[in-house]
Formats: C-alpha cells, structure tokens, sequence
C-alpha cells in the first residue's frame, strides 16, 4: 500500500502550507502511521548553523501547530544517514519531508543508504512521503546539473522516474542564466515535465490515480504531455 506523495514548489513549514501538511499527516494516520512529523533537512546541510536553526524552529513551529510531533533529524552527511537512530525514527511515521536546499548534496548524501531506504519503505507501506524544492527534484531519476552546465546530471532517488520538477517555477527563471534554463527544460524520451510554483504542491493521495494541485499559484505542464496551467484542486492523470 503505497502512501501519499507530494511535490512542493516551495513554503515548507510555513503557515501558508500549514492545512496541506495537516493533509498529508492525517493520510499516514489513516493507513496506521504514527503522528509524527519528519523533518529531514539535508539539503540544507551546507548552508550556516543559523540557517539550519531557522528551519528547525520554523518546522517545530508548524508540528506544534498540527498537534504533532516533531522529529527533526540532522542527516548532513552520509555517516549520519547510516545512524540506526535515525533509522528507527523514520519508521512508521506518517508524515517524512524532505526540504530545500542543494538537491544535488541531498541525492549524494543519502541516496544508497539505510535512511533513505527506511524512507522508501514508511511510503511504500502507507506513509507519507513529500520533497519542497530539492526534496521535490531528487523523486527524479536523474536531477539536472544546471549550475554546472560542463557536469553531468546527478542521479536520483528513482521514485518517480518519468517526472521532473523545476520548483519555484513563477520566480526560478528570474534567477539564472538562460544557459541554465536550456538545461532544465531539455528532458528525456517521455519524462513529463512540471513547473510548480511557490507555495503550490501537487499531490497523488494514496489509493488516487490521479495527481491534485494544492495551493496558491499553478502547476505548470511543460513537456511529455499537453501543455497546460493547472491551478488549486485541478487533477492530471501522469503515468
């Protein structure tokens, strides 16, 4: 029984997303999960002490207001995605959430470890899984190298390997180079394609064929099927 997935564009633990990551936790405890709210950081793992600090209290501050717990886990290396106690953390929880950062340092960093395999399983058996920014991008097989446009893309997680994410999609192409651009918009054979905006998600529900979008902006279909604009509540059938 595969659980929830959820791409997210942008606005983890913010009071904006507050209701859809409620959602997502409430789907976990359906399928017999624990109310736990797993807060997976890793991407985030180069940037400054205060920096994580600022995460880690923005994400108590939304677990608190859920009535859930928080589990925040501070995997910024790959000694520390082989930690049993992180492991066991992971383990029957509803709600696991990858968040931003660098999602080439989270593919790196946890992809071919313990961590990352309890997290394919808590989803597999009715769990939710979500990733906002690099956590939505390293779902992927493959994640474009587009700072480094001389090096190869990067491998991923695996778990949707026909769908690429460029996240951030209303502000990302004011921030880099057409260079870059041409990079991330060049896909493979069939691969479908999404730009999804800040504060926007889209979400297949465990048991739903179907993909939903949540949030304020739209979800963009660009390539691998009909081009089109997809706002709050509209569904896409992918795959």
């Amino acid at each position: 029984m595969t659980g929830t997935i959820a791409l997210v564009g942008s606005g983890e633990y913010l009071p904006a997303m507050a209701d859809f990551e409620k959602s997502l936790i409430e789907d976990g405890e359906r399928n017999q999960k624990a109310p736990k709210f797993v807060q997976i950081p890793t991407a985030a793992g180069r940037e400054s002490r205060d920096r994580i600090l600022y995460w880690q209290e923005l994400g108590n501050a939304q677990a608190s207001s859920l009535g859930v717990e928080q589990v925040f886990l501070p995997i910024f290396d790959r000694e520390a995605a082989h930690n049993p106690e992180f492991v066991a953390q992971i383990r029957d929880s509803a709600l696991v959430y990858m968040s931003g950062g660098d999602p080439h340092y989270l593919a790196n960093t946890l992809r071919g470890t313990p961590v990352l395999d309890a997290i394919v399983e808590n989803w597999m058996s009715g769990g939710s899984l979500a990733g906002c920014s690099a956590g939505a991008m390293v779902m992927s097989s493959k994640i474009p190298n587009f700072r480094m446009s001389r090096s190869a893309p990067t491998e991923g997680f695996n778990l949707l390997p026909d769908i690429r994410v460029i996240p951030h999609f209303n502000k990302f192409f004011k921030w880099i180079p057409d260079s870059a651009a041409k990079i991330l918009l060049d896909t493979p054979g069939d691969s479908v394609l999404l730009g999804i905006d800040e504060l926007t998600a889209l979400v297949r529900r465990s048991g739903e064929a179907s993909w939903r979008v949540h949030g304020e902006a739209k979800v963009h279909i660009l390539k691998g099927l009909p081009t089109q604009q997809l706002s709050h509540d509209e569904q896409v059938a992918i795959g």
